[in-house]
């Protein structure tokens, strides 16, 4: 009689439903309470657990009242003649009715089970015993059965009683944390970066500077399947290294944020899904990053702190031309090994400006499309192009701040110097991983600048190439080279601004990183100036 309770007790959904919220939820719980202090993180994690709890507690009311008895084990759509435990599941259900089953009237009854889960099992068929013994059909319960019964009973007391101790624990705790929770929607991602930069070479006049940067978004879900992204934003410097000939070329990921570390909201961006499609809608602060694949696994990581130590190599500029507000849509065209995925996006670098010549659609703006393709695990290939408007004193890539480039030489910025112009730009992107330690990366990028003055078109070349090794020397770290042309005017005589990069980020825990880097330009500006050296190391805070 025991070997056929503990078979077929083993998935009733009110032993699913207790274990779950009895060991599952309290781990989490017991970590949240572990400390007094409502920190950000703490606040995550106690919404995470009341939400768990609160989910566990819904699926075993909804699964204990959709189907809480059976009367004939040919409900079981899982259970067969020919099983070996087919006849004694058919004796408890038939003659006793203490057996339940999940709601689509499945049983799994391979499913192995603990102690507790048995012990509430069991604890449920004595009552329905004692249910039909008051109700004088005690003459279906022979005495051989209820001695077995009553030897359960006692065997598995202990384990009753501590169940019944931590289901009260779990809901006293929970009572208390829905009191101070920090959200029940919201969560805090943050991010801290120190770092301590200096350049080396002939005509280096910078000392070495320490710069900072603190990003903490706040990610608020109303559905479970869209987010709400306000992100808070400080920093002590928004621009690189000043190098000779006003190049951008020296910018680092950490640099694009407020300067005079003035906190302001710098991004606030919905995604949220549409049938077969990912939308973004952004009100400010986008960029074409923030929803389109740049096919640059490891070197890319969003500007933060934890991917490449420069934004040319972490994004093929491409995806800086252009910002601020507007629309973006991801469709997925196919499945299995084979997956297309369509991306259109428009954003508007001076959507909220309602003045002349500026506006939502009137003023400097980048309308992208790109066609990417997955084949297999191991190989993504992407074809990009970009259309945008740019008003008098804008760079080309500007990534939505107007009149400051973030990649590239000042000549091709600004092709058509200070007056407007349009630029269609086109890219392709590559990516190969041939094993998980090992991959491969690289871009190529053309664009065509047609200018509204005398002499202002122009064309723009740049290309790279990376080599990234992620878990190198210890899971969680990362070597990262990266190689190529940073954007330069193709009309200009002498040598390309080659950019060489090298990093290697060692992860010191889950949440903090320490990163030393090396970025070597050439020619600087394309002025036939001297080699630029910049030293980096980059300390990333995450929680």
């Amino acid at each position: 009689m025991s070997q056929i309770l503990w078979k077929t007790l083993a998935l009733s959904p009110l032993v699913l439903g207790l274990n779950m919220l009895a060991s599952a939820n309290a781990d989490a719980l017991e970590t949240v309470g572990a400390s007094p202090n409502k920190t950000a993180q703490t606040n995550l994690l106690i919404t995470q657990a009341k939400t768990d709890a609160n989910n566990t507690i819904e699926t075993f009311n909804n699964d204990n009242n959709a189907l809480s008895q059976v009367t004939s084990v040919s409900q079981f759509s899982d259970v067969q003649p020919t099983d070996w435990a087919f006849a004694a599941l058919q004796s408890l259900v038939e003659r006793y009715g203490c057996i339940a089953g999940y709601p689509n009237g499945t049983y799994r009854g391979n499913r192995a089970l603990t102690r507790y889960e048995f012990a509430a099992g069991l604890n449920a068929c004595l009552d329905r015993v004692n249910e039909l013994i008051a109700t004088a059909t005690a003459d279906l319960v022979r005495k051989e059965d209820l001695a077995t019964l009553q030897r359960l009973q006692e065997e598995f007391r202990a384990e009753l009683a501590t169940l019944r101790g931590r289901v009260d624990a779990l809901e006293t705790r929970t009572a208390e944390l829905e009191a101070n929770q920090f959200s029940t929607t919201t969560k805090l991602v943050g991010e801290a970066i120190f770092a301590v930069t200096d350049t080396f070479g002939n005509d280096d006049e910078n000392n070495t500077v320490f710069q900072n940067r603190v990003r903490l978004n706040f990610q608020t879900s109303f559905t479970g399947k869209d987010t709400l992204n306000t992100r808070i934003a400080s920093g002590s410097n928004n621009t690189g290294l000043p190098l000779a000939n006003d190049t951008s070329e020296g910018t680092q990921t950490f640099n694009l944020s407020p300067g005079g570390n003035n906190a302001v909201i710098d991004w606030l961006a919905y995604y949220f899904p549409v049938g077969n499609a990912q939308i973004y809608l952004a009100a400010t602060g986008g960029i074409q990053s923030d929803y389109v694949p740049t096919v640059n696994p490891f070197f890319e990581d969003f500007d933060g702190g934890n991917g490449a130590l420069s934004t040319f190599a972490s994004e093929s500029p491409i995806y800086r031309i252009g910002g601020g507000a507007g629309l973006g849509v991801n469709l997925v065209l196919g499945s299995g090994s084979f997956k297309p995925t369509l991306t259109l996006g428009y954003l508007a670098s001076e959507a909220n400006n309602p003045s002349a010549g500026s506006g939502l659609f009137e003023g400097n703006y980048a309308a992208l499309g790109q066609l990417k393709l997955d084949v297999g695990d191991r190989l993504t290939v992407a074809a990009t192009y970009v259309n945008g408007y740019h008003g008098g004193g804008s760079a080309l890539f500007d990534a939505g701040l107007v009149g400051s480039a973030v990649v590239g030489t000042s000549q091709a910025n600004f092709v058509a110097g200070g007056n407007a112009y349009s630029s269609n730009s086109y890219g392709f992107e590559a990516a190969f991983r041939p094993s998980s330690q090992l991959s491969i990366s690289g871009f190529v990028l053309y664009s065509d600048i047609t200018g509204f003055g005398s002499g202002d078109d122009g064309e723009v070349w740049s290309y790279g190439l990376g080599v990234a090794l992620p878990d190198f020397g210890k899971k969680g770290n990362l070597l990262g080279i990266f190689a190529g042309a940073q954007p330069y005017l193709g009309s200009v005589d002498g040598d390309r601004p080659y950019h060489v990069e090298g990093f290697y980020r060692y992860r010191v825990s889950d949440n903090i990183s320490i990163t030393p880097g090396v970025i070597w330009l050439t020619n600087p500006g394309q002025a036939d100036s001297d080699d630029a050296i910049i030293g980096t190391l980059r300390t990333t805070f995450t929680f």
